[in-house]
């Protein structure tokens, strides 16, 4: 569904992303792990148009018959109409509106009103806090109540795809464990998912497949039992 091939990526002149190649397949979770500055949110934006590639390609399958579009020559805001969708760092909500505004602004490309109410009432169904709190300011909600907000306005978009950013970050233990069991029943519902998370014990429980990054190059792939099992990857990032 997605493929990078030897991405390379620059900030300004510092080289990011050093020939990065990985692969996402429909219907999967794939974790994306490594220390801080390894490069992983910058491997996301590259995905998503926020920030360009130097060399190498991106592709996307958004329908399995479909021709591949190559994202590394699209737009951000044609990215996004593709069924892709990422969830930011740090949720990226809109503190000012309420949460209601926040959900339609995840349908912002879209016309269909039947369609939207259908799926806001999925939302709240999925999230009952959100229903409850539908007229509250977004910037006044705890941060999981934020983070449960940052995935409702992605699920809006009816993303093919979805890129999360380190979703746990700041989160209470707990809530992480609902918004990671929240992750498995979207994928489960048909959305395939390509996850950055800090927290590798839990994002290798969860995913198929993983890659480790590592001062922008990937060092590793395989299935998350298997990484989760490596004693190099245990003794760097699972505290083994």
């Amino acid at each position: 569904m997605l493929q990078l091939k030897d991405v390379n990526v620059f900030r300004g002149n510092t080289h990011v992303l050093h020939g990065v190649s990985l692969e996402v397949g429909e219907g999967e979770i794939v974790a994306l792990i490594g220390a801080n500055g390894a490069g992983k949110t910058t491997t996301l934006r590259a995905v998503s148009g926020l920030l360009p590639t130097r060399e190498g390609s991106i592709t996307y399958r958004p329908d399995a018959g479909a021709a591949p579009l190559e994202l590394h020559s699209m737009q951000a805001e044609s990215i996004v109409a593709t069924g892709l969708c990422q969830c930011p760092e740090g949720r990226g909500i809109f503190g000012g509106l309420s949460v209601i505004e926040n959900l339609h602004m995840g349908a912002y490309l879209r016309d269909d009103k039947q369609g939207i109410l259908e799926d806001l009432e999925k939302i709240h169904t999925m999230f009952p806090i959100l229903a409850d709190r539908a007229r509250q300011t977004a910037g006044t909600l705890s941060g999981g109540e934020q983070m449960m907000l940052a995935l409702g306005r992605s699920l809006m978009s009816r993303p093919k795809l979805l890129m999360l950013d380190e979703p746990s970050l700041g989160l209470a233990p707990l809530v992480v464990e609902s918004i990671f069991e929240m992750l498995a029943d979207i994928n489960r519902q048909g959305v395939t998912v390509l996850l950055v998370e800090q927290n590798a014990v839990m994002a290798l429980e969860l995913a198929h497949r993983a890659y480790v990054l590592e001062n922008g190059v990937v060092t590793m792939s395989g299935t998350g039992a298997e990484l989760a099992n490596d004693d190099n990857v245990r003794k760097a990032y699972l505290g083994g």
